[in-house]
């Protein structure tokens, strides 16, 4: 059985030596079954970890579980050059469906700040959306009959592949293996104004956390804090800022979080998102059925969604 802790360090030296960059995890499905996989480029075919070599895991969680020797097992499969699935073969999933903690940030970004007039929090604040939140990229996204003000919010996810407790800031990194991306859908109603303000409820009904396409090893991205992002609905640009406006980057995030609860591999922490959001235009727009959402990050990937 794969078992060993993740070394983030040993990983960057494993991959980065006569390996190709650019080495994202993905789940698929090809008919009824799952797996774990690597694809080789941005949009291009998957290399079936699990088929490769049967100790590997077939859900991404229990394969960052299995740490440093279900990387080893997955740098041999790769390097084999066999069991490459064509992209048109397979669904892609949320790179994560089942984490342990799905856990969010608010008035994360300055400029999203200025837009509201909001003064930038000392401390990072902290909700948190349901794992049963997480639809894959290309599912449907189901407008609930319970709220009338459905916006949109692109956010990019610290991937936890390392446990840990009361981390310290100078080792936060250790315990990130890399990054994706999220839609964090919010029923603004429920949220601000609806029984006094209920976050859980605005945040978490289901199919409000679009994820994917893949994770990316952060040893693969240039800088993390200096990405473009941005929302797009029916093709048109609502959001357009830089992960540099960051007011609390993830190795405070990390060490933060830490504090009041264990961090477990496969928890995602989604970092927070800029202006551009529906609920503060002028005046206030809202996704509607039929609109098209595609969230983006450079270096990172497109996840695109259907409201129904």
């Amino acid at each position: 059985m794969l078992k060993r802790t993740l070394n983030p360090g040993f990983i960057k030296r494993l991959f980065h030596t006569g390996t190709p960059r650019d080495m994202r995890f993905v789940q698929f499905k090809e008919g009824d079954r799952q797996g774990v996989g690597v694809e080789l480029s941005n949009g291009g075919n998957i290399v079936d970890l699990s088929a490769g070599n049967s100790s590997i895991p077939n859900n991404m969680r229990d394969f960052l579980a299995a740490g440093q020797n279900a990387i080893v097992a997955a740098k041999s499969v790769v390097e084999s050059g066999k069991n490459v699935l064509s992209r048109d073969k397979v669904k892609l999933l949320a790179p994560i469906t089942n984490p342990d903690k799905v856990i969010c940030i608010g008035m994360n970004y300055a400029d999203h700040c200025h837009e509201q007039n909001a003064p930038i929090p000392v401390e990072p604040v902290i909700f948190n959306k349901f794992p049963s939140t997480i639809i894959s990229p290309g599912d449907d996204l189901q407008y609930p009959s319970e709220t009338e003000a459905l916006d949109w919010e692109v956010e990019m996810v610290i991937v936890i592949g390392k446990a840990g407790k009361n981390i310290q800031k100078a080792d936060a990194m250790n315990h990130v293996v890399g990054y994706t991306v999220a839609h964090d859908v919010s029923a603004r109603d429920w949220q601000k104004t609806r029984g006094q303000g209920q976050w859980l409820i605005g945040k978490s009904m289901d199919c409000f956390c679009p994820l994917g396409p893949a994770i990316v090893m952060k040893e693969d991205i240039s800088d993390p804090h200096n990405l473009g992002l941005r929302t797009r609905v029916n093709g048109v640009t609502k959001q357009d800022s830089c992960t540099s406006q960051l007011i609390h980057k993830t190795a405070d995030l990390i060490a933060y979080c830490s504090r009041f609860f264990t961090l477990l591999p496969g928890d995602i922490m989604l970092s927070g998102t800029p202006p551009g959001v529906g609920m503060f235009r002028n005046p206030p727009e809202y996704l509607q059925k039929g609109d098209v959402v595609e969230v983006e990050i450079d270096e990172i990937g497109t996840i695109s969604n259907k409201v129904v």
